[in-house]
């Protein structure tokens, strides 16, 4: 089911949730994955207009679509957000972004704690170097992208075919007893 539209808009996105609902006949697993990310060389060059739109996209939008979606996921049901390596060692560059994928960590583990009563689970996976469209789309200086995960010691950024099996896990009942936790996906960078 496509549901095209833009999630720092309040009202679309828990409208996305309920046409969702509606669409499939119920939730069982809810994934949260969009992101903003936007490289800028200084604190200076970080625009209230970037800082919000960044904020909007990667924390607000999750907030009001896990809000929306909550009341819908029965017990086994499994939320799984996206962090980010930069959650814990983050580039300088990426002051606004880096900062909303350690608040996403945050809200996630809160949010686990306050739905295992439910029976829900929520946990979160935090890629380190990924080959997305994040990075040539200006999350990345040109220079940068051209050498884009050879600091991992794989020598090369993943691929996504390389993180969707930690997504499957976290979804299925084969994770029943995962919940809280953060899952790094970083080509041997490792997580603090």
């Amino acid at each position: 089911m496509a549901l095209p539209g833009d999630i720092t808009d309040e009202a679309w996105s828990k409208q996305l949730v309920e046409d969702a609902v509606s669409g499939l006949g119920g939730l069982d697993i809810l994934v949260i994955n969009a992101g903003r990310q936007q490289f800028r060389g200084s604190i200076a060059e970080v625009s209230s207009e970037d800082f919000d739109k960044t904020l909007k996209t990667n924390l607000y939008a999750l907030h009001w679509i896990a809000q929306a979606a909550v009341p819908h996921l029965p017990a086994g049901a499994s939320v799984i957000t996206t962090a980010s390596v930069q959650a814990y060692e983050p580039s300088d560059i990426l002051l606004d972004y880096a900062t909303t994928k350690a608040g996403i960590v945050a809200y996630t583990k809160a949010l686990a704690k306050q739905l295992i009563e439910k029976g829900i689970r929520a946990n979160v996976v935090a890629p380190g170097p990924f080959w997305t469209v994040l990075q040539p789309s200006g999350g990345q200086p040109q220079e940068k992208v051209a050498k884009f995960g050879e600091q991992s010691q794989f020598g090369r950024p993943g691929q996504p075919v390389e993180i969707a099996p930690v997504y499957v896990l976290l979804a299925s009942q084969e994770a029943s007893y995962i919940t809280g936790e953060v899952y790094g996906v970083t080509g041997g960078a490792g997580i603090a």
